[in-house]
Protein backbone atom coordinates (compact mmCIF):
# COMPACT_ATOMS: atom_id res chain seq x y z
CA UNK A 1 0.00 0.00 0.00
CA UNK A 2 1.32 3.03 -0.98
CA UNK A 3 3.73 4.47 -3.00
CA UNK A 4 6.83 4.88 -1.71
CA UNK A 5 10.65 5.90 -2.67
CA UNK A 6 11.48 7.31 -5.74
CA UNK A 7 10.39 5.85 -9.18
CA UNK A 8 13.31 6.26 -11.12
CA UNK A 9 14.97 4.18 -13.37
CA UNK A 10 13.79 0.43 -14.19
CA UNK A 11 14.02 -1.41 -10.85
CA UNK A 12 16.45 -4.25 -10.25
CA UNK A 13 14.49 -7.51 -10.17
CA UNK A 14 15.81 -10.26 -8.07
CA UNK A 15 13.12 -13.19 -8.49
CA UNK A 16 14.84 -15.69 -6.97
CA UNK A 17 12.89 -17.76 -4.31
CA UNK A 18 15.81 -17.22 -1.81
CA UNK A 19 16.58 -14.20 0.21
CA UNK A 20 20.23 -12.96 -0.26
CA UNK A 21 22.07 -13.13 3.05
CA UNK A 22 21.52 -9.51 4.45
CA UNK A 23 17.48 -10.99 5.61
CA UNK A 24 16.67 -12.03 8.66
CA UNK A 25 13.52 -13.20 10.58
CA UNK A 26 13.09 -9.98 12.97
CA UNK A 27 11.99 -12.48 16.03
CA UNK A 28 15.93 -13.58 15.50
CA UNK A 29 17.68 -10.26 16.02
CA UNK A 30 14.34 -9.14 18.79
CA UNK A 31 12.23 -11.78 20.15
CA UNK A 32 9.99 -9.14 22.02
CA UNK A 33 8.85 -7.68 19.29
CA UNK A 34 5.13 -8.74 18.64
CA UNK A 35 3.98 -9.84 15.06
CA UNK A 36 0.28 -9.71 14.00
CA UNK A 37 1.10 -10.33 10.03
CA UNK A 38 -1.94 -9.57 8.10
CA UNK A 39 -1.35 -10.40 4.73
CA UNK A 40 -1.02 -14.61 5.63
CA UNK A 41 -4.87 -14.03 6.70
CA UNK A 42 -8.12 -12.85 5.34
CA UNK A 43 -8.10 -10.10 7.48
CA UNK A 44 -6.72 -6.97 5.50
CA UNK A 45 -8.47 -4.86 2.94
CA UNK A 46 -8.36 -7.98 -0.06
CA UNK A 47 -10.33 -10.24 2.29
CA UNK A 48 -8.67 -13.50 1.34
CA UNK A 49 -4.48 -14.67 1.98
CA UNK A 50 -2.30 -12.65 -0.19
CA UNK A 51 0.11 -14.18 -2.43
CA UNK A 52 3.67 -15.11 -1.34
CA UNK A 53 3.05 -14.84 2.06
CA UNK A 54 3.96 -18.91 3.49
CA UNK A 55 4.00 -18.06 6.98
CA UNK A 56 3.32 -15.06 9.59
CA UNK A 57 6.82 -13.90 9.52
CA UNK A 58 8.37 -10.71 9.16
CA UNK A 59 11.40 -10.34 7.48
CA UNK A 60 13.54 -7.90 7.06
CA UNK A 61 17.08 -6.64 6.16
CA UNK A 62 19.68 -7.16 9.30
CA UNK A 63 20.14 -3.26 9.64
CA UNK A 64 16.82 -3.14 9.68
CA UNK A 65 16.08 -5.31 12.45
CA UNK A 66 18.62 -3.77 14.21
CA UNK A 67 17.19 -0.46 14.43
CA UNK A 68 13.94 -2.21 15.16
CA UNK A 69 15.66 -3.30 18.27
CA UNK A 70 17.19 -0.72 19.37
CA UNK A 71 13.75 1.40 19.17
CA UNK A 72 11.83 -1.75 21.01
CA UNK A 73 14.64 -1.60 23.98
CA UNK A 74 13.59 2.35 24.80
CA UNK A 75 9.88 1.15 24.45
CA UNK A 76 10.12 -1.48 26.49
CA UNK A 77 11.65 1.04 29.10
CA UNK A 78 8.72 3.23 28.94
CA UNK A 79 6.07 0.12 28.90
CA UNK A 80 5.44 -0.14 25.38
CA UNK A 81 6.38 -2.97 22.76
CA UNK A 82 6.41 -2.55 18.93
CA UNK A 83 4.03 -4.57 16.93
CA UNK A 84 4.75 -5.06 13.06
CA UNK A 85 1.68 -5.70 10.86
CA UNK A 86 3.48 -6.12 7.33
CA UNK A 87 7.75 -6.12 6.83
CA UNK A 88 9.44 -7.17 3.81
CA UNK A 89 6.59 -8.08 0.79
CA UNK A 90 7.06 -9.81 -1.53
CA UNK A 91 6.45 -8.13 -5.80
CA UNK A 92 3.49 -10.93 -6.27
CA UNK A 93 2.03 -10.04 -3.67
CA UNK A 94 1.86 -6.35 -4.31
CA UNK A 95 0.86 -7.76 -8.12
CA UNK A 96 -2.32 -9.44 -6.23
CA UNK A 97 -2.58 -5.87 -4.78
CA UNK A 98 -3.13 -4.43 -8.53
CA UNK A 99 -5.55 -7.39 -9.46
CA UNK A 100 -8.01 -7.06 -6.23
CA UNK A 101 -7.77 -2.74 -7.01
CA UNK A 102 -8.64 -3.50 -10.69
CA UNK A 103 -11.45 -6.07 -9.71
CA UNK A 104 -13.81 -3.00 -9.22
CA UNK A 105 -16.29 -5.69 -8.36
CA UNK A 106 -14.96 -7.63 -5.13
CA UNK A 107 -16.02 -5.20 -2.28
CA UNK A 108 -16.19 -7.29 0.25
CA UNK A 109 -13.96 -5.48 2.61
CA UNK A 110 -14.92 -1.81 1.76
CA UNK A 111 -16.77 -1.10 5.07
CA UNK A 112 -13.90 -1.63 7.35
CA UNK A 113 -10.72 -0.58 5.31
CA UNK A 114 -11.80 1.89 2.22
CA UNK A 115 -15.88 3.13 3.68
CA UNK A 116 -15.13 6.96 2.11
CA UNK A 117 -12.96 6.11 -0.97
CA UNK A 118 -14.18 5.06 -4.28
CA UNK A 119 -12.24 1.74 -5.12
CA UNK A 120 -11.53 3.02 -8.72
CA UNK A 121 -10.11 5.86 -7.09
CA UNK A 122 -7.34 3.38 -5.00
CA UNK A 123 -4.60 4.16 -7.26
CA UNK A 124 -4.97 7.54 -8.25
CA UNK A 125 -5.21 8.35 -4.64
CA UNK A 126 -1.78 6.34 -4.19
CA UNK A 127 -3.59 3.70 -1.45
CA UNK A 128 -2.20 1.05 -4.32
CA UNK A 129 0.99 0.85 -6.65
CA UNK A 130 2.82 -1.43 -8.81
CA UNK A 131 6.10 -1.09 -6.82
CA UNK A 132 6.23 -0.99 -3.04
CA UNK A 133 9.48 -0.31 -0.57
CA UNK A 134 8.04 -2.67 1.42
CA UNK A 135 9.70 -5.19 -1.48
CA UNK A 136 13.41 -3.78 -0.78
CA UNK A 137 13.02 -5.16 2.63
CA UNK A 138 13.91 -1.98 4.93
CA UNK A 139 10.47 -1.10 5.28
CA UNK A 140 8.08 -1.97 8.14
CA UNK A 141 4.19 -1.55 9.22
CA UNK A 142 3.74 -1.33 12.64
CA UNK A 143 2.35 0.23 15.82
CA UNK A 144 2.93 0.12 19.67
CA UNK A 145 1.14 -2.33 22.57
CA UNK A 146 0.98 -0.87 26.14
CA UNK A 147 2.45 -4.19 28.15
CA UNK A 148 1.19 -6.70 29.18
CA UNK A 149 -0.29 -7.14 26.12
CA UNK A 150 -3.56 -7.86 25.73
CA UNK A 151 -4.29 -11.00 23.53
CA UNK A 152 -6.09 -10.41 20.39
CA UNK A 153 -9.27 -12.57 18.98
CA UNK A 154 -8.59 -13.98 15.06
CA UNK A 155 -10.44 -11.99 12.90
CA UNK A 156 -13.89 -14.64 11.22
CA UNK A 157 -14.30 -14.00 7.61
CA UNK A 158 -17.69 -13.03 7.55
CA UNK A 159 -18.44 -11.16 10.74
CA UNK A 160 -19.75 -8.19 10.19
CA UNK A 161 -17.27 -4.95 9.04
CA UNK A 162 -16.68 -1.88 11.21
CA UNK A 163 -15.49 1.41 10.26
CA UNK A 164 -11.42 1.50 10.45
CA UNK A 165 -11.44 5.01 11.94
CA UNK A 166 -14.53 4.34 13.64
CA UNK A 167 -14.15 5.13 17.62
CA UNK A 168 -11.41 2.34 19.01
CA UNK A 169 -13.87 0.19 21.08
CA UNK A 170 -15.89 -0.06 17.63
CA UNK A 171 -13.70 -1.19 15.56
CA UNK A 172 -11.56 -4.68 15.28
CA UNK A 173 -10.42 -5.32 18.62
CA UNK A 174 -6.96 -4.70 18.27
CA UNK A 175 -4.18 -4.86 21.45
CA UNK A 176 -2.30 -1.37 19.98
CA UNK A 177 -2.89 2.38 21.33
CA UNK A 178 -5.18 4.29 19.81
CA UNK A 179 -3.73 5.66 16.78
CA UNK A 180 -7.05 7.45 15.75
CA UNK A 181 -7.80 4.70 12.62
CA UNK A 182 -6.89 1.07 12.25
CA UNK A 183 -3.81 -0.52 10.25
CA UNK A 184 -4.24 -0.33 6.48
CA UNK A 185 -7.42 2.48 6.57
CA UNK A 186 -7.47 4.08 3.41
CA UNK A 187 -8.18 7.27 4.42
CA UNK A 188 -6.89 10.51 4.74
CA UNK A 189 -7.59 10.43 8.63
CA UNK A 190 -4.44 8.16 8.67
CA UNK A 191 -2.39 10.68 7.46
CA UNK A 192 0.13 10.78 10.20
CA UNK A 193 -0.44 14.51 11.05
CA UNK A 194 -3.83 14.75 10.17
CA UNK A 195 -5.07 17.93 12.00
CA UNK A 196 -8.54 15.94 12.98
CA UNK A 197 -6.65 13.58 14.91
CA UNK A 198 -5.95 15.36 18.52
CA UNK A 199 -4.76 14.67 21.99
CA UNK A 200 -4.48 10.85 22.90
CA UNK A 201 -4.34 9.92 19.28
CA UNK A 202 -1.76 12.47 17.69
CA UNK A 203 0.28 11.89 21.09
CA UNK A 204 0.57 8.45 20.72
CA UNK A 205 1.06 8.35 16.54
CA UNK A 206 3.76 10.84 17.89
CA UNK A 207 5.45 8.80 20.07
CA UNK A 208 5.84 5.89 17.74
CA UNK A 209 6.87 8.54 15.25
CA UNK A 210 9.65 9.88 17.71
CA UNK A 211 10.91 6.81 18.74
CA UNK A 212 11.33 5.37 14.92
CA UNK A 213 12.63 8.30 13.76
CA UNK A 214 15.65 8.63 16.63
CA UNK A 215 16.95 5.54 15.58
CA UNK A 216 16.97 6.01 11.78
CA UNK A 217 13.38 5.62 10.32
CA UNK A 218 11.55 8.19 8.11
CA UNK A 219 7.52 7.99 8.36
CA UNK A 220 5.78 8.21 5.04
CA UNK A 221 2.85 11.08 5.74
CA UNK A 222 -0.01 9.27 4.45
CA UNK A 223 0.40 6.26 6.72
CA UNK A 224 1.28 6.72 10.28
CA UNK A 225 1.93 3.05 10.26
CA UNK A 226 4.67 3.34 7.22
CA UNK A 227 8.22 3.54 8.22
CA UNK A 228 11.32 2.86 5.96
CA UNK A 229 15.06 2.86 6.94
CA UNK A 230 16.37 5.84 5.53
CA UNK A 231 20.07 4.22 5.14
CA UNK A 232 18.14 1.42 2.86
CA UNK A 233 20.19 -1.85 2.32
CA UNK A 234 18.72 -1.79 -0.79
CA UNK A 235 17.56 1.62 -1.71
CA UNK A 236 16.53 0.33 -5.43
CA UNK A 237 16.21 -3.56 -5.56
CA UNK A 238 12.33 -4.79 -5.47
CA UNK A 239 12.67 -8.19 -4.22
CA UNK A 240 10.22 -11.17 -5.21
CA UNK A 241 11.50 -14.50 -2.89
CA UNK A 242 8.37 -15.50 -0.19
CA UNK A 243 7.76 -14.87 3.17
CA UNK A 244 8.52 -18.26 4.66
CA UNK A 245 11.35 -19.76 6.76
CA UNK A 246 12.27 -21.80 3.28
CA UNK A 247 13.65 -18.32 1.67
CA UNK A 248 16.15 -17.81 4.64
CA UNK A 249 17.19 -21.01 5.04
CA UNK A 250 20.71 -20.79 3.65
CA UNK A 251 21.77 -18.53 6.94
Amino acid sequence: MGASGSQAATPHKAPKEKAPREFVSLRSVDPTILHEIRYPTPHNFVGEPVDGYREPLCIVTRDTARALHKAQRSFLRKGYSLKVYDCYRPQRAVDHFVRWAEDLDDERMKAEFYPRVEKNRLFEDGYIAEKSGHSRGSTVDLTLVRLPAKPTRPYVPGEPLKSCFAPKHERFPDNSLDMGTGFDCFDTLSHTLDPRIKGKQRANRLLLKNGLERVGFGNLPEEWWHFTLEKETFPDTYFDFPVSRRSLSHH
